[in-house]
């Protein structure tokens, strides 16, 4: 039986090994932190936003992303680097900001969106829902912008197009918004859930799987490669060797693949998420929201309410920026004043691993051993069962589901 090293333990790397395992491999996962789940994975949004899925990169970007340079509650920072890929990230994002690429990649993200859908259900089998809060909340993105709204509104298709009254009578946690509000359009099937808590009761499943090897806690350091194959990953505990490869080491896969000269087109999103109790006084929203134009998400997840925003472009910059911390609560308590105590406010920030298209780079690599499930940048935890269904049918040699343009390395 063939023997494969998923490298990376975040919610793809996860669902990669399960759906390996699932198929009959021989599995082992490498991730170098003590516990899964704990980069990108750890305190993200809880959306599963299966059907809003838009790219970043659309017609009329480029001018928004200088706008929003220069607002003080912007959600978007730049600072540059002294890096290459950075500034060839950034042409690649910028020529991919058409209209009829941004359709076209929103085509391909609404399949993969609708097999991770099912793809999740497969999994209630062996994870009961309530281990990870997952809630089918529904979502409602709200406007400020009348001419935005109408533009939305005119193309909302089977979503409910709300006033403002509607929005503050359907979600009293946005009451107090609702003067701010121009209107909102609501789609019910989405769903919100702990991604952290997913990753950690899927890797206690996985530990019982009868074709799971166990997890191998080390710092991957550089792959080796000779005529055409994968030889092994050099870690600080020695080198590992298998039969087949997977990378799905979010940002980190980058730096990695370079080692064998495979350059992934990756660049991490920073983002900052707000975790604050709900006391059984407070008016927290029951429905997932996404607040359009300042690009804030808000999500009840079991007895807090979690706050995701903003996209800074700063490198692999882990640090807190008080600033952009201070913005992002001001903003939340001027949305959601009542919604939970922002008195006991945990503050996270991860970096999201994205392509200039915002379409995950799944299958297969320039070594005929090595696979690839990356790239999956805000929607981590909306695309990873797909992802990771996807990719055991392309190890395995089965036809996909749908056609793969836009989502492998080759395009």
């Amino acid at each position: 039986m063939q023997q494969i090293i998923v490298i990376g333990g975040g919610v793809v790397g996860l669902t990669s090994a399960w759906w390996l395992a699932e198929a009959g491999y021989k599995v082992s996962l490498l991730e170098r932190a003590p516990e899964v789940g704990s980069g990108a994975s750890y305190g993200n949004g809880g959306q599963l936003s299966y059907r809003y899925v838009s790219p970043l990169a659309d017609e009329g970007v480029p001018l928004k992303a200088v706008q929003w340079l220069f607002q003080e509650n912007g959600p978007l920072r730049f600072r540059p680097e002294a890096d290459l890929r950075q500034y060839r990230w950034l042409a690649s994002f910028l020529a991919h900001c058409r209209a009829d690429i941004n359709r076209r990649t929103t085509a391909k993200l609404l399949e993969l969106g609708e097999l991770s859908r099912n793809a999740m259900k497969q999994l209630e089998v062996s994870i009961p829902l309530e281990e990870f809060n997952w809630r089918d909340a529904g979502k409602l993105v709200v406007y400020r912008s009348r001419d935005i709204f109408e533009k939305a509104a005119a193309r909302a298709g089977a979503g409910q197009v709300w006033s403002p009254a509607d929005c503050a009578a359907r979600e009293p946690a946005l009451a107090a918004a609702e003067h701010l509000l121009a209107g909102g359009i609501y789609n019910g099937g989405e769903a919100v859930a702990d991604c952290h808590a997913f990753c950690l009761a899927l890797a206690g499943r996985l530990r019982a799987h009868p074709n799971f090897q166990g997890f191998v806690h080390g710092e991957a350091r550089g792959l080796r490669a000779e005529n055409g194959r994968i030889t092994g990953i050099e870690t600080d505990n020695g080198l590992l060797q298998a039969d087949s490869y997977v990378l799905a080491a979010g940002i980190q896969s980058r730096t990695l693949s370079d080692t064998v000269g495979i350059h992934l087109p990756l660049y991490p999103l920073k983002g900052y998420s707000l975790s604050a109790p709900i006391r059984l006084d407070d008016v927290a929203p029951e429905i997932s929201v996404t607040d359009f134009e300042r690009k804030v998400l808000y999500a009840r997840i079991g007895d807090r309410l979690r706050v995701a925003a903003m996209v800074d472009l700063v490198g692999e910059d882990l640090r807190h920026d008080p600033k952009r911390v201070d913005s992002l609560t001001r903003q939340v308590r001027e949305t959601m004043p009542r919604a939970a105590d922002y008195s006991q406010v945990s503050v996270w920030a991860g970096l999201r691993p994205a392509t200039p298209s915002s379409a995950p780079i799944i299958g297969a690599s320039p070594y005929r051993n090595l696979w690839l499930n990356v790239g999956q940048g805000p929607l981590g935890f909306t695309f990873a069962c797909g992802s990771a269904s996807l990719l055991a049918d392309l190890v395995q040699g089965k036809a996909p589901p749908f056609a793969l343009d836009g989502l492998t390395l080759a395009n």
